[in-house]
């Protein structure tokens, strides 16, 4: 059965996000452990994280996902900020491990040159995939260090997320993914999370075959062990990172439904990290994902623009 959930709260203590992924029906979550725009930290009390995994086991939701604090930024020109982001990454690995957790994902910052790496869905080729290129050597060192550099540091994985920046212009972005991928191979991290938004806004039509095909091959060799199922209120490579109601975005549910149906994205975990304004929004999105699934078209769907 494939995954299905959603980024949940956890105000009121980290079991309450369990509690809350169960309630909307949810198989796998994906959480903060602590506030995401914040460099301050709060100890997890043993017993709070015992609950947790006790709770998790009981509700079967696997798998479990952290995502890092957005602060952290690797490929940062300021050795202050990496030596700052290596830290927090390693607590967050910590943490991670603490309740249980399988996942950590990663923005892995904005380093410049990464999106100009292997070959773009229009042919034109960028420089060398792993050298020459600015920000790349600084970011998987970065990574091989918090990582334990080879070694099993932690028993949480590492996931790099693609981003929505775009630094590649005219055409079609359709680099940053491969670097992702790479990057994700050289420094020994677990994989890969793939978010349909970003993609878009960075540059790649997943509206289309040919950019959908396009990322299947740059993420050759490497797992895509989660997909950020989202819309985009941007447009194609407009580098706006604004997530949409499925359906409602510039992306729209066909092209959701043909990514998820495809070769190697078939059968992976799915995230929804679409807007919550109000109550009903989760289990609205949900409500739609599970007929993208099913592969069910109802009169309720949305033709985008």
């Amino acid at each position: 059965m494939r995954r299905l959930g959603v980024h949940t709260s956890i105000a009121g203590g980290l079991p309450k996000s369990l509690e809350r992924a169960r309630a909307l029906g949810c198989s796998t979550l994906q959480i903060f452990s602590h506030n995401p725009r914040s460099w301050a930290l709060t100890d997890i009390p043993e017993e709070e994280a015992r609950m947790f995994r006790r709770l998790r086991e009981k509700l079967d939701l696997d798998p479990v996902f952290i995502h890092a604090c957005y602060l952290v930024n690797l490929t940062s020109a300021d050795p202050l900020v990496r030596e700052k982001s290596l830290r927090m990454l390693a607590e967050e690995f910590r943490r991670a491990d603490l309740i249980g957790a399988d996942y950590v994902l990663l923005h892995a910052g904005q380093p410049a040159g990464l999106p100009a790496l292997g070959q773009t869905a229009s042919g034109r080729t960028g420089p060398g995939p792993r050298s020459g290129v600015p920000g790349y050597e600084s970011l998987v060192k970065s990574l091989k260090t918090a990582l334990g550099g080879g070694g099993k540091r932690f028993r949480a994985g590492l996931l790099l997320e693609n981003t929505a920046f775009r630094l590649q212009s005219p055409g079609p972005a359709a680099s940053s993914i491969k670097a992702l991928a790479l990057a994700a191979a050289d420094s020994g991290a677990a994989g890969v999370c793939l978010d349909t938004c970003h993609a878009f806004a960075s540059g790649y039509d997943i509206r289309t075959m040919a950019d959908i095909e396009e990322i299947a091959r740059q993420t050759e060799g490497v797992k895509i062990r989660l997909i950020h199922l989202n819309d985009s209120k941007g447009g194609i490579g407009s580098g706006l990172d604004r997530h949409e109601h499925l359906g409602r975005g510039r992306i729209g549910l066909e092209a959701l439904r043909r990514l998820l149906r495809f070769g190697p994205f078939k059968d992976k975990p799915l995230v929804l990290e679409t807007p919550k304004k109000e109550a009903s929004d989760d289990p609205m999105n949900l409500e739609t994902a599970r007929m993208l699934l099913a592969n069910n078209r109802s009169q309720k769907e949305i033709v985008s623009f």
